[in-house]
């Protein structure tokens, strides 16, 4: 079967077209494309910038571990382009929710922040929402990376770059189920474990700390073997 060069050197058309619906997702998250033109409608973006930095990091979050895959494998079949196209179509629908929310928490903070209208009874549904989001997303960047790891002699990867693909879909598999953990607190305790519903998200820095602890004892023990192999 033939070798791929897995290192991509150029930017494809699917690439760049990715890159220009994230462009667009954040634009949905500014709070008015127009300059403020009094000083009231300035501290009304002024109060609402914290929601768009959270809401930025974690867009900006999805399109650096998606434009990592495409600079890791030079991999562009049909695979690719389906999962890519499923994928941007969950960012700009999860643009919302995840404004909503974050514009919420930050509203809860400052009497005259943003303010977003929802009742009580409402939050499971809204956090469920916004979990489907959550899960939707980073199912689909581990379902990239599982190509990738499928495709691994294929595309002629070295041992730590098999290791880096697998720990790369445990990383995303990872945070869709603190995703799918959420959902489950939403529907069994409803309003009551809202907020454990969303302070559980706090579980994925535990689980990128192990995961990357786990990468690197991964690649010491192969970088070792191969080096012990290249001796003999």
């Amino acid at each position: 079967m033939r070798r791929m060069v897995h290192k991509r050197r150029e930017v494809s058309r699917v690439e760049g077209f990715s890159d220009a619906v994230f462009a667009f997702a954040i634009t949905l998250l500014v709070v008015s494309l127009e300059v403020p033109k009094s000083f009231d409608e300035l501290m009304h973006v002024v109060r609402a910038f914290p929601a768009f930095a959270v809401s930025f990091a974690l867009l900006f979050q999805i399109w650096w571990r998606h434009y990592r895959f495409f600079r890791s494998y030079d991999l562009e079949d049909g695979t690719v382009i389906m999962l890519t196209g499923v994928l941007l179509f969950v960012v700009l629908f999860y643009v919302y929710p995840l404004k909503f929310v974050w514009s919420h928490a930050f509203g809860q903070l400052d009497a005259g922040g943003t303010t977003v209208a929802i009742q009580g009874s409402q939050w499971p549904v809204m956090m469920g929402i916004y979990s489907a989001g959550v899960i939707a997303v980073f199912t689909l960047l581990s379902l990239l990376y599982a190509h990738a790891y499928r495709l691994r002699d294929e595309l002629g990867l070295t041992a730590a770059e098999v290791v880096d693909a697998y720990v790369e879909i445990l990383r995303n598999a990872a945070i869709a189920g603190v995703g799918v953990i959420s959902i489950v607190l939403c529907l069994v305790g409803g309003p009551r474990w809202v907020a454990a519903a969303g302070f559980v998200y706090f579980a994925i820095g535990l689980s990128e700390w192990a995961l990357g602890a786990y990468r690197a004892r991964r690649r010491r023990v192969v970088t070792a073997r191969t080096t012990d192999t290249s001796i003999a």
